[in-house]
C-alpha cells in the first residue's frame, strides 16, 4: 500500500467534510454515536458493517461498492450469490481475476445480455 493510499477513515472524513456535514449531525444520520464515528474517521477502530458503510457511501454520493471494499468487507448479496452457484460462480470469479476494470465492464455487459435474450427465451416458451 503506497503512502499516498488513504484508509477508509481518511475517505469517510474527506467526504463528509466536502458535503459540510458536522460529525455529529452524520452520525445520527447513519445511526451510530458520534463517538464511534470519530473513532472510525481515525481509524482507531475497525470500519462498520458493510450494509452501515453502503448507506454511509450512499448519503456522501460515493460508490458503495468501492468504499465497502475500502473498508474490509463484502457487499451482503455477494455470500448468498455464490452459495447459489457454489461451483460456476466461484470459478468465474477466479477466471475473471486480473482482469481491467474495462475488461470487467465489457464482461458484465456480455453477462447483461445473456441474462435479458433468457428472459425472452422464458417468455417464448410458455
Amino acid at each position: 500500500m503506497s503512502q499516498r493510499a488513504k484508509s477508509f477513515g481518511q475517505v469517510l472524513r474527506d467526504a463528509r467534510l466536502a458535503k459540510s456535514i458536522t460529525l455529529r449531525k452524520f452520525a445520527e444520520m447513519v445511526g451510530i454515536s458520534p463517538t464511534y464515528l470519530s473513532q472510525v474517521e481515525q481509524n482507531n477502530v475497525d470500519p462498520p458493517t458493510a450494509e452501515r458503510v453502503k448507506k454511509m457511501a450512499e448519503l456522501l454520493g460515493a460508490n458503495s461498492d468501492e468504499w465497502i471494499a475500502l473498508a474490509g468487507r463484502v457487499p451482503e448479496d455477494l455470500p448468498g450469490i455464490i452459495q447459489n452457484e457454489p461451483t460456476a460462480m466461484p470459478e468465474l470469479l477466479r477466471e475473471a481475476s486480473g482482469l481491467t476494470a474495462d475488461q470487467l465492464r465489457k464482461l458484465s455487459e456480455q453477462v447483461r445480455k445473456i441474462k435479458e435474450r433468457g428472459k425472452s427465451d422464458d417468455g417464448e416458451k410458455q
